[in-house]
């Protein structure tokens, strides 16, 4: 055993500690959303109860393992009690979405959530005070799922971020660029990223996330493996070989932000409507904002999944729900369509 591999292996249990410690105060504050009082007597007992119970070696003493969960507890109640907002997002640490969250608002605290309708359960249950998640890509289009969820959730949309995705490759500090024969990622990404992929002759492995595959691949140690995510990801003790790999070099994610209530504060609006089955009825529906000269900037159409062979249809178009003209067309869109939902109002939010 040498001095520098021990010291390595110790580095790396440091920092596994504290991605731990991080995920157990997440959890402290989501528990701290359900339960009335911040001081929990009888589940601090059980803390103690379960920490004495874990058998370890000798040199683990008894008293420090107590003292050290009483300064964890310490500090989950410490946290509890600031009553912070926290936002969901889908991905692990470092995922696009996080960095979108920030923009929206450095305040709130990022909670990782493993899929879309994980955060859109979230912030239903009233876990978390926003959502975000992405919507479309310059590259890839609509995020189906995503437009199923706004569709079928009672959800209002009260924010969006564009951000410019830049995918990079990241593997272990002892893999080299010759060695990678298989790379991870969000299906996503790795058809943003198709060219590369090909040029370099890797085989693709989806992931579910791209800093979900960051993380695993830090905590596997697999060899001859890389991921493609933001170079943020790096935060798991990866290196990264090559950056901005993606095949279009302006490669937007529209991400949107979503709460239980609405802010109708901003310059854009979003709504979800249903049409007869008949001709000319799509038609005569866009003809509405023509005709009270909103302009439309967004229309996507979804199988309805109530009613087999019809479709809802989403639409985004630019202006205030204050302005006259927006208020008669949505009145007269209402009184065309078969069903009618509005999603919200609300502006972009850019890097400072």
């Amino acid at each position: 055993m040498e001095l520098n591999k021990i010291r390595l292996k110790i580095d790396r249990i440091d920092f596994e500690i504290i991605k731990l410690l991080e995920e157990r105060f997440e959890l402290a504050l989501l528990a701290g959303k359900i339960k009335s009082n911040v001081y929990d007597e009888e589940r601090e007992k059980q803390v103690y109860e379960n920490v004495s119970k874990i058998i370890t070696s000798p040199i683990i003493r008894e008293d420090f393992k107590l003292s050290l969960f009483e300064k964890i507890i310490s500090e989950s109640r410490y946290l509890q009690s600031r009553g912070f907002s926290l936002i969901g997002f889908q991905g692990e640490h470092g995922a696009n979405s996080e960095e979108a969250a920030k923009i929206f608002d450095p305040l709130l605290i990022p909670i990782p959530c493993k899929e879309f309708k994980d955060v859109v359960e979230g912030v239903k249950k009233e876990f978390f005070e926003f959502g975000i998640l992405p919507i479309e890509n310059t590259s890839e289009g609509s995020i189906g799922e995503v437009s199923d969820l706004l569709i079928s959730s009672e959800l209002y949309i009260v924010g969006e971020i564009k951000l410019q995705v830049n995918h990079s490759l990241l593997t272990l500090p002892e893999t080299n660029f010759d060695e990678i024969r298989f790379v991870y990622s969000h299906p996503q990404a790795l058809a943003q990223c198709r060219n590369f992929i090909s040029q370099n002759n890797f085989e693709p492995k989806p992931f579910y996330d791209t800093a979900g595959a960051a993380k695993w691949l830090a905590e596997t140690r697999q060899p001859g493996s890389a991921v493609i995510a933001n170079s943020s990801c790096k935060l798991y003790g990866l290196k990264v070989l090559k950056e901005n790999i993606q095949d279009e070099k302006i490669n937007l994610t529209r991400f949107i932000v979503i709460s239980r209530k609405s802010s109708n504060n901003g310059d854009k609006c979003s709504v979800v409507f249903c049409i007869q089955d008949r001709v000319g009825a799509l038609c005569e529906t866009l003809k509405i904002f023509s005709e009270y000269g909103i302009n439309l900037s967004r229309i996507e159409s979804r199988p309805n999944r109530k009613e087999k062979g019809k479709y809802i249809f989403l639409v985004d178009f630019l202006g205030s729900i204050e302005n006259e003209n927006v208020k008669k067309a949505l009145e007269l869109l209402k009184s065309k369509t078969e069903t009618f939902k509005f999603l919200g109002c609300y502006r972009e939010y850019k890097k400072p």
